[in-house]
């Protein structure tokens, strides 16, 4: 059972959410459950990771509190990703998060697998840390197939490349304070992408990459670690 304070929490954010008419309602997850090994990742409820490709398999994902605790294996080669199926066109996710510490971030990863002009599906992204958030497409800019390979290959990029690259990410300064709960809420429409957190607008951006016809899954991205609860997923 949730702490008192996490389920008023839940409530304010679900008025909030209510409040901006942000559609259907697809997924929801409050993480009050137990696992039942504490050696290898066990989400639970749809949830897939990353640990078994790119942490030999270890434990990166706990659920413990009622949440779900995201950390960064010694043995990893990537981030963490945590991934749901999540389709729509326009629609909107919102979730409680906490960093915990300075160098700590959260990324919100917009995918389609089955898009392969973009390298793993990559469409766009929102970056959270301790001091500003970043609104990022990535399908016509750095995760576009060409220039991703060419950036791995350690290629010169040409200048049509060059030029696809600019202007496809907004960076937005916007203090975050570190152990605390924060709410957040990411909606899409058209292609435009906007963050709101604790109530608050942080800002938006507008790029053709958003507007991608099908999200259909939604990675949350860790390089580090990052704390993240009651995870809505609507479809406008």
């Amino acid at each position: 059972m949730k702490p008192i304070p996490a389920l008023l929490a839940t409530l304010v954010l679900t008025a909030v959410v209510s409040a901006e008419d942000l559609g259907q309602l697809l997924f929801q997850d409050d993480f009050a459950r137990s696992e039942s090994q504490e050696k290898t990742d066990e989400p639970g409820n749809g949830w897939g990771t990353n640990s078994k490709s790119r942490a030999k398999g270890n434990k990166q994902v706990d659920l413990r509190d009622g949440a779900m605790y995201i950390y960064l294996s010694p043995e990893a080669n990537h981030a963490v990703s945590v991934t749901h199926d999540a389709e729509f066109t326009n629609g909107a996710v919102s979730l409680r998060f906490m960093l915990e510490d300075a160098k700590d971030s959260l990324g919100l990863d917009f995918a389609d697998a089955g898009c392969k002009e973009v390298h793993a599906g990559h469409l766009f992204v929102v970056r959270i840390n301790p001091t500003q958030v970043t609104l990022q497409d990535l399908k016509t800019g750095s995760m576009r197939l060409d220039i991703s390979e060419a950036r791995k290959a350690k290629q010169k990029l040409t200048e049509e490349q060059k030029k696809a690259m600019e202007g496809k990410q907004k960076i937005i300064p916007q203090p975050t304070e570190i152990g605390k709960w924060h709410d957040l809420v990411v909606t899409i429409s058209g292609d435009e992408l906007s963050a709101t957190i604790d109530g608050k607008a942080v800002g938006s951006f507008t790029s053709p990459g958003i507007a991608h016809p099908t999200k259909k899954m939604l990675r949350l991205s860790v390089p580090r670690n990052a704390v993240v609860d009651d995870v809505k997923i609507w479809k406008k």
